[in-house]
């Protein structure tokens, strides 16, 4: 079996001495190459040459930012029998794909279940979205959500670390002193259903948790599934009590629906995101700068992962 292991050597706990570790076990199961990556955008070629290649396998070492580039280098096509399986080992901050698909945190553990799985040809196949022509495994939103993530993305930049407290600041900082919470300007659109207007921030899930804050999951909609279509979580008040009422449907994992100043829409097959003005977007956890429309939509059995 032939795989390809792409390294991010600036994800938050990959170093060196893990790479090695891992590089020597799965040399034992694959016919392994190994590349780190050097540029945003290079883990997108590089699972794109491993598509042509037509190797068996990708390995990710990384973030949720890398698996989502390596993604849309081997879905370049679009899906089918040819398109490689994706390994996630956890070496980002969030790393939620990789603990949404039930893997340990630890990357040398993860590493011994992803052996097993590939030798015993342990595969799931899942669901993924498209979001503006680029594929999302977990998450795309708009508003606040992505301004606390270009915030972070700026820390990083100037050496930061991408601590749980960090986060939380950061998130306080963007609510109180950043974010307009005065003037909503996104709308979300449904085909043959009423509008969703007077929105602040919109999170569309493929799965859940949407990310985790340290141990603990933040779950919009707790209910997202890689095994139905996409569910969305758009709040249409920001005032702080009716934030703090979010927040905590959020760290609770409540699945209640629809409330006064919330829209909860489940199982949506497409839709829209649409701003008055150019407004911060996130997918995958990753900053894709401002934006004015977002057509999501979900595609059914696109990836196999192994587990």
């Amino acid at each position: 079996m032939r795989g390809l292991l792409v390294v991010n050597p600036k994800a938050t706990t990959t170093n060196p001495r893990v790479r090695d570790v891992l590089v020597h076990a799965l040399q034992a199961t694959l016919d392994l190459e190994v590349a780190v990556t050097d540029h945003r955008g290079h883990a997108r070629e590089l699972g794109e040459q491993a598509l042509r290649k037509q190797m068996d396998v990708v390995v990710t070492l990384g973030g949720d930012g890398t698996i989502n580039e390596v993604v849309n280098g081997i879905l370049i096509d679009g899906p089918g029998p040819n398109v490689p399986a994706l390994a996630t080992v956890p070496g980002g901050s969030g790393n939620v794909l990789a603990r949404s698909s039930g893997l340990p945190r630890d990357p040398v553990e993860a590493t011994g279940v992803l052996i097993a799985g590939l030798e015993d040809k342990r595969f799931r196949t899942i669901n993924l979205g498209i979001a503006s022509d680029r594929w999302l495994t977990m998450s795309v939103g708009m508003g606040l959500d992505a301004e606390i993530i270009a915030a972070m993305e700026a820390a990083r930049e100037r050496g930061k670390r991408a601590t749980p407290t960090r986060y939380f600041m950061t998130t306080l900082r963007e609510y109180f002193a950043g974010t307009d919470r005065r003037n909503p300007m996104i709308t979300v659109e449904r085909p043959k259903e009423e509008d969703i207007d007077n929105v602040f921030v919109a999170i569309v899930q493929n799965a859940a948790p949407w990310t985790f804050f340290g141990d603990l999951p933040v779950n919009p909609n707790p209910e997202a599934s890689f095994d139905r279509n996409l569910d969305v979580f758009a709040i249409r008040d920001l005032r702080v009590l009716p934030s703090l009422r979010w927040t905590r449907r959020l760290l609770m994992g409540s699945s209640a629906g629809s409330a006064n100043g919330l829209f909860v829409g489940r199982d949506l097959k497409e839709m829209t995101l649409r701003a008055d003005r150019p407004t911060a977007v996130q997918l995958d956890g990753e900053g894709l700068g401002e934006m004015t429309e977002v057509k999501v939509s979900s595609v059914l059995r696109a990836l196999r992962i192994v587990v």
